[in-house]
């Protein structure tokens, strides 16, 4: 039975931080919090991967931190867009009622983190391969920023009052304006901001900055792979699942069951890291500087 007097109260936040005033009549230029929290992900990983950047045996130069930023900006954008139009609501795009136009309309939410990360993996891929860098290696930086994107996007699902959890009678559940059965919920995209963002970022940076994982090509790219899918599949238990797919015929969600091949791809890059150790040159700056 569930007693709304232990219930925390969810706070009304505007999901449109403010409007930028146009000159026409009645017509403004929404900012919302989702929009800034790509925004500070993108910014914050720039600046992070750049310091990491400038660390003894870096794979790169700062020339190819602020090149790469582009890169895999458009590749998070893209992958994150077609992955969610294929496995999320594909009759959305293109059912009978559905269409191809609506793809291009990002604003309208509908972002997958998966095809995100594979969009960033190929966009990494093909940058270094034209810049003679290791890829693998440049990756292991790219991962340790990823846990802060993951924490600004989940905090602004939670101001859009999106992606909640199911229901529950726990003391901090919470009631969504946005849930029609207005029943109170896990606010799981909290779980989610604490977990795949602000645990998974510490363990990324104590290995980084304490241990000489970044040394062993792979190793803080499958801690980051292992990490986030194990966190988000756990997660995935006690989050509503997709409106449009519910639980699967084998008993997960599709984000569990896309987690999976991120867990096992994960412990392979972590079990064969030191098998792909090369000789790194240890002087800070050798590249890093340019």
């Amino acid at each position: 039975m569930f007693d709304p007097m232990v219930l925390i109260e969810y706070p009304q936040i505007d999901p449109v931080w403010f409007t930028i005033p146009t000159p026409f009549d009645g017509v403004g230029l929404p900012i919302r919090w989702y929009s800034l929290s790509y925004i500070a992900g993108i910014v914050f990983g720039w600046w992070y991967v750049a310091r990491l950047a400038m660390q003894p045996g870096s794979p790169m130069a700062k020339r190819h931190v602020d090149d790469l930023v582009t890169w895999a900006t458009i590749g998070v954008i893209l992958g994150g867009r077609l992955a969610y139009v294929l496995f999320y609501d594909s009759g959305r795009f293109f059912g009978p009622e559905g269409s191809l136009g609506n793809i291009v309309r990002v604003w309208e939410g509908g972002m997958s983190f998966h095809g995100g990360a594979i969009g960033v993996i190929l966009a990494i891929f093909f940058y270094c391969r034209s810049q003679g860098l290791n890829w693998v290696r440049v990756g292991d930086y790219v991962c340790c920023a990823v846990p802060a994107g993951l924490f600004f996007g989940r905090l602004a699902n939670f101001i859009n009052g999106e992606l909640y959890g199911r229901p529950t009678d726990l003391p901090w559940a919470m009631i969504f304006p946005s849930d029609p059965l207005q029943t109170p919920r896990h606010p799981s995209q909290l779980y989610e901001a604490a977990l795949e963002g602000l645990v998974l970022f510490t363990i990324m940076a104590v290995l980084f900055w304490r241990t000489r994982a970044r040394y062993q090509p792979g190793f803080l790219a499958g801690t980051f792979l292992l990490g986030y899918g194990s966190f988000r599949f756990l997660v995935e238990f006690v989050r509503m699942p997709d409106a449009q797919l519910g639980v699967l015929g084998w008993g997960l969600t599709m984000g569990q069951t896309l987690c999976l091949p991120m867990i096992i791809a994960g412990l392979y890059l972590i079990l064969t890291a030191k098998a792909r150790r090369e000789r790194i040159d240890p002087i800070a700056g050798t590249t890093a500087q340019q």
